[in-house]
């Protein structure tokens, strides 16, 4: 499939057009479900801070109240417990993957470690609290205190993943917009590209019209000229079919107009030759025998004129009807 042909070059920016767009609406949902994704991760993330307070929150609240209900309080622990865990290896349950980078896993697992001794201050606590007496009151209120400090550093590596996270889905974002920008700009490149060459077989269609019609107006009598014009191959190739048939004209004209003038010629010179058959018969008229013979000459001499004559009218008719299709060509 050569490049410079009509139907190519609008294959070619068809396919082109269709790979663009398919690219962009790919690009766009995948952009939409990722976000959607991320916003989940952020929101999990952003949860945790939320959790470490509402545990702190139920501990001292115990700690104050130790008759009340741990049901609150044992709900966020299991909640952290398994949106970390879903940070931390993915869950195909709420549609989550795990850690994207290094940086973010290595933040996951400080938060982990964070965790596992605010947990394990959590089930001392709740181990104490139910058997609360005034021996065990001093270590109950050390490992209160200790889960304040550590749920203030546990609240700010949460923030930190929370960061972590919000920075990766901006980036990746900016990325896949970039993308879609590249796209569009393609798009528009294609598109005056795609002007550009639609011009251009506007052009050379309108150059081969004009071209075709200098023909149809050719004077009469006067041979055609080719068309010379560089163009996508549909049109050399139309250009090639009417020059091949411009030259069978040109070539059947100019024989007929040679055959036109040797036949005028060849009559004239017979004529000269009856005038000169005339006058020697005129001077050998006291001859019978050779005046006998002389005539049947002169007969077929005029015979062989006649010949010519309805000759040299065929020929004539030739040239008119090659003339009549060119004038029928310069009627359409």
């Amino acid at each position: 499939m050569k490049p410079n042909t009509i139907s190519t070059k609008i294959k070619l920016i068809g396919i082109l057009f269709i790979i663009l767009m398919t690219s962009i609406i790919i690009t766009t949902i995948y952009l939409n479900d990722k976000n959607k994704k991320d916003a989940l991760i952020i929101n999990i993330a952003g949860k945790q801070r939320m959790l470490t307070q509402k545990i702190s929150k139920n501990i001292f609240y115990l700690y104050q109240n130790s008759k009340e209900s741990y049901s609150e309080l044992d709900s966020a622990t299991v909640e952290f417990i398994y949106n970390l865990n879903s940070l931390k290896n993915g869950n195909n349950l709420i549609g989550i993957i795990k850690a994207p980078t290094d940086d973010i896993a290595k933040q996951i697992s400080k938060v982990e470690i964070l965790w596992n001794n605010f947990y394990s201050n959590i089930n001392s606590f709740k181990g104490i609290i139910i058997n609360r007496t005034p021996e065990n009151e001093t270590e109950l209120k050390s490992i209160v205190k200790s889960i304040y400090n550590t749920n203030n550093t546990l609240l700010n590596e949460v923030d930190n993943l929370v960061s972590m996270y919000t920075s990766y889905t901006e980036e990746k974002t900016n990325y896949l917009k970039y993308i879609q920008y590249i796209f569009g700009l393609t798009i528009l490149f294609l598109m005056s590209y795609s002007f550009v060459q639609l011009r251009a077989m506007e052009e050379n269609a309108k150059k081969f019209l004009e071209l075709s019609k200098k023909i149809v107006q050719n004077p009469e009598g006067e041979h055609l000229e080719p068309i010379q014009i560089e163009a996508e191959k549909e049109i050399v190739e139309a250009t090639d079919t009417i020059n091949c048939f411009i030259n069978k004209i040109n070539s059947a004209m100019t024989y007929s107009a040679n055959a036109v003038e040797q036949s005028k010629n060849a009559s004239i010179k017979l004529e000269e030759i009856t005038d000169e058959f005339d006058v020697i018969i005129n001077e050998l008229t006291n001859s019978a025998e050779i005046s006998k013979h002389l005539d049947k000459s002169e007969d077929m001499v005029i015979q062989t004129q006649e010949e010519l004559i309805n000759s040299t009218k065929k020929l004539q008719e030739l040239k008119n009807e090659l003339d009549k299709l060119l004038n029928s060509c310069k009627t359409k």
